[in-house]
């Protein structure tokens, strides 16, 4: 409300401030006394309540710039269902994820997890260009390959064929940034980040030396994406490792 026109009236003495809040004191009652303007309405859509999530993970979950922030669209349903109650349980540990969803119980968490796994969207370019052409090729064989010597499963055994997950429960690699997967399976290394027992990758962060890391991290971050890519059905031949999110009859 535009007070401006409320001034004393023109002359001396103190007469004119006592004329000035007689008349001033009706019109501030009745500012205050009035309705409020309604605010504009919010749909009350999961779609609008997942902006909390947007804000780090990017635009629809696309992920962030930032590389710390990974890809959350298009995941197994699962996956990110258990890593929500991960974040919750204490498992995983993110102060904003575990402030987001400590009150929240499972079915909302499952919505969250449907909301951003039915979400198909175009991935972006690479991320990584011009890396080493030698790390690159170490990092395709631990990605495409493993290392038996080191008792290293290559990462399509479990995450599938085109690396792009594997239902239920087995995230996708490709389109995350080189540095989240670096720190990710760095944390598993140092017992930050835990699954359900069998945790299958934190074993597989103990056996991997800071240069295999590196060069898997790069190769994986390097990859394009496959047209029409989607997470694979089933495992084709049994799991090299026990793992809690994947399915016991590929066990």
């Amino acid at each position: 409300m535009n007070f401006s026109y409320l001034r004393p009236p023109p002359g001396p003495g103190p007469g004119r401030w006592r004329a000035w809040r007689v008349h001033l004191l009706p019109v501030l009652l009745a500012a205050a006394l009035a309705p409020a303007a309604a605010a504009p309405g919010v749909p009350d859509t999961l779609a609008q309540r997942m902006l909390a999530c947007t804000a780090c993970h990017g635009q629809e979950g696309r992920a962030s710039s930032e590389g710390y922030f990974p890809r959350i669209a298009g995941k197994p349903a699962a996956y990110l269902f258990n890593q929500l109650v991960n974040f919750r349980e204490g498992r995983r540990r993110g102060a904003r994820m575990g402030a987001l969803v400590e009150h929240l119980g499972d079915a909302y968490l499952q919505e969250m997890a449907a909301y951003f796994a039915s979400l198909d969207l175009p991935y972006p370019p690479p991320a990584t260009r011009g890396a080493p052409a030698a790390l690159l090729a170490r990092g395709a064989q631990l990605a495409r390959e493993g290392d038996a010597a080191r008792h290293l499963p290559a990462c399509s055994a479990c995450h599938g064929p085109q690396l792009m997950g594997m239902l239920p429960a087995t995230p996708g690699l490709l389109a995350l940034p080189r540095d989240y997967l670096i720190a990710q399976i760095g944390r598993w290394k140092v017992g930050v980040r835990r699954t359900l027992a069998p945790d299958c990758m934190a074993q597989i962060a103990q056996r991997l030396g800071p240069e295999d890391l590196s060069a898997v991290a790069t190769w994986l971050s390097a990859q394009p994406v496959p047209a029409q890519a989607q997470p694979a059905a089933a495992p084709t031949a049994p799991l090299p490792m026990r793992c809690a999110g994947a399915p016991e009859a590929a066990r």
